[in-house]
């Protein structure tokens, strides 16, 4: 306890002057030897660019590759162990501004600890991201690589699928209460990859709640579904004989982790989900 109030006191005064003036990404002339990453996704992008073995600590459900499931766990989405993080000094903090806890994230800085923001919001995003991690860990040239790669597969599923005819899609996010995704969302960028519609495109939030009724309506070709066991029985779709994805046997679940997560697998989600409407098509 002496230990970490001692550096609190020491970083305290310090850190509110680079509260006030220092956003969010900070990049250290040092190459870091400890990192603490605080999301799935930056775990799987560090060990993709050869930083993996550098990480002390992670959040809960980061388990890509393998080798990440032996990482100490240090909180998730209830919150961080601010006080291990302490103990840890790392060198470089990866935080997660849309899945951290925001007072979390703020105390982190305010210790004054070196701190990058991954957070990527589309496809393109996430090359970016493998880039700027790779500055930060010395890794520039495998960092390259692999952002160039990943640009490359993602821009041959566009080509390959832009001119296909277009299908409805409702992607269930979640069965209870029944979400799904809109028009700024992670996911819509994965379906408009594929040339997909998303019947609830223009819905007002990224993340709308609907009800049966709601779908029913839109009379999608194609329902997509998480493989989550809560979430694929939540709704029994059978009872509406009358929707096309009911009619022609259009349900598909799929690996949440290749469609939620912002890593290099995510190309690998994006396959999954042409893969699908690809079927939809030749039906």
């Amino acid at each position: 306890m002496e230990k970490i109030m001692r550096h609190i006191g020491i970083l305290g005064l310090l850190s509110v002057m680079l509260w006030l003036f220092t956003p969010l990404a900070q990049a250290s002339n040092k190459q870091p030897l400890k990192i603490i990453a605080l999301s799935p996704h930056a775990v799987e992008m560090l060990y993709a660019i050869g930083a993996g073995e550098l990480i002390v600590a992670t959040t809960d459900h980061a388990d890509f590759p393998q080798a990440a499931k032996h990482i100490p766990r240090i909180g998730g989405y209830y919150g961080i162990q601010i006080e291990r993080i302490i103990e840890l000094e790392p060198d470089l903090i990866v935080v997660w501004q849309s899945g951290n806890k925001l007072e979390d994230i703020n105390q982190i800085k305010r210790l004054g600890f070196n701190v990058f923001n991954s957070d990527p919001k589309n496809l393109d995003d996430v090359a970016s991201e493998l880039e700027a991690l790779g500055e930060l860990t010395g890794n520039q040239d495998k960092a390259a690589k692999v952002a160039a790669n990943y640009r490359h597969q993602l821009a041959d599923i566009r080509a390959e699928n832009q001119l296909k005819s277009p299908v409805k899609v409702f992607y269930q996010l979640w069965s209870t209460p029944l979400m799904t995704v809109a028009k700024g969302s992670w996911i819509q960028y994965i379906i408009e990859a594929c040339h997909g519609d998303n019947v609830f495109y223009d819905a007002a939030s990224d993340y709308p709640q609907v009800s049966v009724e709601n779908v029913l309506l839109t009379m999608p070709e194609v329902i997509l579904q998480s493989q989550d066991e809560g979430n694929v029985l939540g709704v029994d779709w059978s009872k509406w004989p009358e929707l096309p994805a009911v009619k022609e046997k259009h349900i598909y679940q799929l690996n949440a982790d290749l469609l939620h997560r912002a890593s290099p697998r995510a190309i690998q989600g994006v396959q999954l989900v042409c893969d699908t409407l690809n079927r939809a098509r030749k039906a």
